[in-house]
């Protein structure tokens, strides 16, 4: 591969600061029809009246759909499939989730209706008009109160709350060597309930399109499978639809699908034969938007008396919230990284995926890797401290080391490649810890407690594990010189758009400015993975490559023509074909141009399809200040060092960890969703209750790669996007937890807000 050229700032960035960014709510709608969506008041419970007749009466309003409405079109209940097979051989699937709601009330906000009119606010005042009744339930909100004996069933068919169990391991074996441990360490958390507040809310806009094919634009984050999903949904050929998504403002794994809204933006659009466009608003997110993160987990690791591993064993109830689907699966996906970068010789897991009567809980950045290394990196935290040992020098002990690659896990991760011990010492030394101790004693002196924050983290990226994963990338020669690049991948917001150009003009030889980026258009991008799981790079790269080869060889046929040559002999070079040992050759533009009179379209279907995942894997670490007078908890410092693999781009990738980290750091210190017990009433429904974090909450980042190619691809990349929440959470949470146990507190669970952490030290006093 050519190397691609130095470049400062981001291709995107000119037409995205400027305004001149193309998301969906910009597209010029005239005529269209808004929607808005009636939602129930409640969380738990039955619809007793739904009468919408004066409603329809209102003015400037053109139809009210309910569930009634969409039986009536013969369209059922959709959702992605589960199939998870449980310990004991018990099969589960997905839990029925209408579009709309008939009878009853699973979680606040749930939608009832939709209403089409002329203007957002006459919908509006038609769903005031609804007279709408409620059997009203009490809800559980919580895992462990949904799991109780005799607590209200979500599902009236799953006993328990239980939307699927899921385990892996030798449990007989992880058990006997915990009881032969000269130490163990129990430790039990919740890992709290986020949301992705995405920069622009989700919205979408279906109109007929000339010629009879439907089209729907979307904020979202995989185009080609929400057309299937469409298709799938209201039995049309998946030909007749057309899905686009442009630039998006923000995905995070929540713009991924089947979407209840979105579906049935489509599915109006067809049933009037008019342009129907919705856009939810801050507080509709907050009520529909699902959710991240969101577990209660109880470990217990095992070491000998020189402080070496022996077992880990991890339960873990996850709230997926009030519907079992495909979309509940992250905690499951990426359990295996429990096991961390340690030797730990026998691991063992086990997951309940728990109903409760809040919103679904899906993907977030990150997707249960987060949550994977936090547990397994607070043992190792706990354990120092139960031990008197420093927290380094025992992740030292334990390290996998280089000369074990590739590394045959006992517990589901296998490792292809990885220097953990140089990361570690990279991470340190980026780091400063030497001197920590000195910033500590200053620290003092102004009455303040300074934790110290380490985790190793190391994740799947271009998965999921286990499954074959493929993408597509598709490159053309232009007649006017110019070349294009639809990728199957998705950018909304991480830079694909600059990473993807620079990558086809150095395998090219050509200027970035030749190239033309196209993304998200089912009328262009037939095959593609999407945004997910770090795999941009990964698999679309990949198969940007094959399809330069590809382009690239069918162009020498029609040059070696034009030359009056073979093929075989024909090479090409930055932009021209030339008859190899001569000075005979023919400019890509001219082949282009023969082409198109031939009739023939130059163009490369470059597929890439892998085994298995890469994994990143990286050191994190963090200060904190603490004020025990008020509370506060302050991010004084952040640093990490990343194995991403090649690194193609140092300012993308780099960028890339500082965006993960915010996330995870937000969800350390601030953010949290929160239901009311009982009722299951939103409490955090607005910026007033849910705090997300400022640049003035956030420390310069000191961020740097050690890189260890990968043999996985032809790239040699081993993915970014998800990398700094992998690490950012538990090397948050270890340094508020390093500084509060100066003062006696053992376990606290996030998020380290101030009137929490002045609790946690005012209750360690006694």
């Amino acid at each position: 591969m050519t190397a691609m050229p130095p470049r400062l700032g981001r291709i995107e960035d000119d037409r995205l600061i400027t305004g001149q960014g193309r998301y969906t709510d910009d597209l010029a709608q005239p005529g269209a029809l808004k929607a808005y969506f009636l939602r129930a008041s409640i969380a738990n419970g039955t619809v007793t009246t739904l009468n919408v007749e004066d409603a329809r009466e209102m003015p400037g309003v053109v139809a009210i759909f309910t569930a009634a409405d969409l039986e009536a079109d013969g369209v059922a209940a959709y959702q992605a499939p589960l199939n998870v097979e449980g310990p004991d051989g018990t099969k589960y699937t997905a839990t029925e989730r209408p579009l709309l709601v008939s009878d009853r009330i699973r979680y606040l906000g749930e939608p009832l209706a939709m209403i089409l009119a002329e203007s957002l606010a006459e919908a509006m005042d038609a769903a005031e008009a609804i007279e709408v009744d409620f059997d009203d339930l009490d809800a559980v909100v919580h895992v462990t109160d949904a799991r109780a004996e005799g607590a209200p069933l979500v599902h009236d068919d799953r006993a328990g709350n239980i939307g699927a169990i899921w385990g892996r391991g030798d449990w007989d074996g992880t058990r006997a060597a915990l009881e032969a441990s000269d130490k163990v360490v129990h430790l039990r958390l919740p890992i709290s309930r986020v949301t992705a507040v995405a920069m622009e809310p989700r919205n979408a806009f279906a109109h007929m399109e000339e010629g009879g094919r439907l089209a729907l634009y979307a904020s979202y984050q995989h185009p080609v499978a929400l057309r299937a999903d469409l298709a799938s949904c209201f039995g049309m050929e998946a030909e007749s639809i057309r899905v686009v998504s442009r630039d998006v403002g923000g995905a995070f794994g929540m713009k991924s699908g089947p979407l209840r809204e979105e579906m049935l933006v489509f599915w109006a659009a067809k049933m009037l034969g008019q342009p129907v466009r919705w856009r939810a608003d801050r507080s509709e997110d907050f009520l529909s938007d699902e959710g991240g993160r969101d577990m209660v987990f109880d470990a217990s690791l095992g070491l000998d008396a020189e402080g070496h591993f022996t077992a880990l064993s991890v339960e873990v109830l996850q709230n997926i919230g009030a519907y079992a689907t495909g979309r509940s699966m992250p905690a499951i996906l990426n359990i295996g990284g429990i096991a961390g970068v340690y030797r730990t010789p026998a691991v063992a897991a086990r997951i309940e995926l728990v109903l409760t009567n809040t919103v679904p809980v899906t993907a977030y950045r990150g997707a249960g890797r987060p949550e994977a290394t936090f547990i397994i990196e607070q043992l190792v935290d706990k354990a120092a401290r139960q031990l008197g040992l420093d927290p380094i020098e025992l992740r030292r002990r334990n390290l996998i080391q280089p000369d074990q690659m590739p590394w045959t896990s006992p517990f589901i991760f296998d490792y292809d490649s990885g220097d953990f011990p140089a990361i570690l010492e990279a991470g340190l030394k980026n780091a400063d810890a030497e001197g920590f101790a000195a910033r500590k004693a200053e620290s003092e002196a102004k009455g303040l407690l300074r934790g110290f924050g380490l985790a190793l983290c190391v994740e799947t990226s271009g998965g999921p594990y286990g499954r074959k994963s493929d993408d597509a990338t598709d490159i053309s020669f232009n007649a006017d010189g110019t070349v294009t690049v639809a990728v199957g991948a998705f950018s909304a917001g991480q830079g694909l758009e600059t990473a993807m150009v620079d990558l086809a003009a150095a395998e090219l030889g050509l200027s970035p400015d030749r190239i033309r980026y196209v993304q998200g258009d089912t009328e262009t991008v037939k095959k593609g993975k999407g945004m997910g799981g770090s795999s941009a790079m990964i698999l679309g790269g990949s198969a940007l490559q094959d399809g330069v080869s590809r382009v690239i060889a069918q162009a020498k046929e029609i040059a070696g023509d034009a030359l009056e040559a073979d093929a075989a002999d024909i090479e090409y070079d930055a932009g021209t074909f030339r008859i190899a040992g001569t000075d005979r050759e023919i400019e890509m533009t001219e082949v282009a141009k023969l082409a198109a009179e031939s009739g023939v379209q130059l163009i490369g279907r470059g597929i890439f399809e892998t085994d298995g995942p890469t994994f990143p894997n990286g050191c994190h670490v963090a200060e904190v200040e603490i004020d025990p007078e008020t509370g506060r908890a302050r991010l004084d410092r952040y640093s990490a060092i990343e194995d991403i693999g090649v690194v193609l781009n140092p300012q993308l990738a780099e960028g890339q960890i500082h965006g993960g980290a915010v996330q995870a750091l937000g969800q350390v210190f601030l953010e949290e969703m929160r239901y009311g017990e009982g009722d299951g009433q939103l409490l955090t429904g607005t910026f007033m209750d849910y705090a997300m974090p400022r640049a003035e909450d956030m420390p310069l980042f000191n961020c740097g790669f050690h890189e260890v190619p990968t043999a996985l691809n032809p790239l040699k990349v081993k993915g970014v996007g998800e990398a700094g929440s992998v690490g950012g959470m538990a090397a948050g949470m270890s340094a508020v937890c390093d500084a509060l146990a100066q003062r006696g507190v053992e376990d606290f669970a996030m998020p380290a807000s101030p009137g929490r952490v002045w609790a946690a030290l005012d209750a360690a006093k006694g």
